[in-house]
């Protein structure tokens, strides 16, 4: 039996909410967690949208995380 750990060199995830603090808070509990896995964020998009059905804003954002460097 083999066993490899591979570290995750880079990463993307995507978060939506209807206010921009609910986003704000969901992307920062995903950095903390991913220091775990030694990522940070590289970059950050977001955009907003009229959502016809609710009636209101829908937040979204693209977060790209890379593999920690050394400092």
């Amino acid at each position: 039996m083999e066993f490899r750990l591979d570290l995750l060199e880079t990463k993307v995830e995507f978060y939506e909410a209807f206010s921009l603090k609910e986003l704000e808070a969901k992307i920062t509990e995903q950095i903390d967690n991913n220091k775990a896995l030694m990522l940070e964020p590289a970059a950050i998009q977001h955009q907003a949208v009229f959502h016809p059905l609710f009636e209101k804003m829908l937040y979204t954002a693209h977060v790209h995380y890379k593999l920690r460097q050394n400092r």
